[in-house]
């Protein structure tokens, strides 16, 4: 019997394999400014055009971009003899700092924070720990004093956060019917771009952000503006600190951060805090319970590993906590995309 096809020729594993170049490709593409500066152009431009404005190589601007052609990021197109190079509807929308659901900031996070934790994966599969330290310098007994190592990685942890709820906010804030929710605490709240598609979708509610104070100070400053007056802010560490009474409490990747332990510690909170028929809202990318997928949130939970001292979970691991910290009439939605919903009434 002849091997199968794809064992003749090992296409998937030598794709695995490369991935990283595909990464690095995208990460020095937006870093440099080829979409940003494609994009104002409002014209095709050849290699040394763009090398010329962006201050790169000729030689090695021609093979980013013909790269990022690759990749079906650029449209290539052979004008008067010379080769030019535009954006696709996608890095305009995506890739560009001023596209509509822009995830460039999304990108520098991945590059310059993820990708160098990534490089002691083997250290952290070995030791059962984040890698903060050895990739940065910072000791990370404490989770965020190695998030927030300083205000601009802060900031820029913060714009991850906005980015991908301004991608996927919609689709779990609407998971279940939250209308009956009129005082809703988003506990970690972050950049707020959660709690403004919390807004959006329940005009009827007002959402106050729950989270540190240098958080809040960079929130306020960058990220949400005074004009809406439906989103407040409200200081605390809510691991030490009393939470107000509400009727919703969204924990949006938070308890992927932490251990069992600290998990239920933090759900048992929210549950004393929570008015009688209110609830909690946790979205999180859900493991399969046969543990086949998807590999997203699979990838996910080693990133939790080399970066903090949580994993992701499984819908019946995150039900169990929710039960043993009181909760009942337990839902799970999932979206189809990157986050899913579970709601809990008390």
């Amino acid at each position: 019997m002849s091997a199968p096809e794809d064992e003749k020729y090992p296409r998937k594993i030598l794709g695995y394999m490369e991935g990283f170049l595909i990464s690095k490709t995208l990460f020095a593409a937006c870093e440099l400014g080829v979409f940003d500066h494609l994009e104002a152009s409002e014209r095709p431009l050849s290699a040394a055009e763009v090398a010329q404005a962006l201050d790169t190589s000729e030689d090695g601007t021609q093979r980013l971009l013909s790269a990022c052609a690759g990749l079906e990021l650029l449209v290539v197109q052979q004008c008067n003899d010379q080769v030019v190079y535009s954006n696709t509807g996608l890095s305009s929308r995506y890739l560009t700092r001023s596209g509509p659901q822009s995830l460039y900031h999304s990108i520098q996070y991945n590059s310059k924070t993820i990708y160098l934790c990534w490089h002691y994966l083997t250290d952290a599969v070995r030791e059962g720990r984040n890698q903060y330290e050895k990739a940065f310098g910072v000791s990370s007994k404490d989770l965020f004093e190695a998030l927030y190592r300083s205000d601009e990685e802060m900031v820029k942890f913060m714009h991850l956060m906005n980015s991908i709820w301004n991608i996927c906010g919609k689709d779990v804030v609407t998971a279940f019917d939250l209308s009956s929710f009129k005082i809703i605490y988003d506990l970690g709240g972050c950049s707020g771009a959660l709690a403004k598609q919390c807004t959006l979708a329940y005009p009827g509610s007002s959402v106050t952000i729950f989270d540190l104070p240098k958080v809040v100070q960079m929130s306020r400053e960058h990220f949400v503006s005074a004009e809406d007056k439906r989103i407040s802010f409200h200081e605390g560490d809510f691991f030490k600190d009393k939470l107000p009474e509400a009727d919703l409490y969204i924990l949006a990747r938070i308890l992927h951060d932490w251990t069992d332990d600290r998990s239920l510690e933090l759900l048992a909170k929210v549950y004393q805090s929570c008015r009688p028929g209110g609830g909690v809202l946790l979205v999180e990318a859900l493991l399969h319970e046969d543990g086949s997928g998807p590999l997203t949130a699979q990838l996910y939970s080693l990133n939790m590993l080399v970066q903090t001292e949580g994993r992701e979970r499984r819908a019946s691991e995150y039900t169990s906590l929710l039960t043993a910290a009181g909760f009942t009439s337990i839902q799970v939605q999932r979206t189809g995309k990157l986050y899913d919903a579970i709601l809990a009434r008390r």
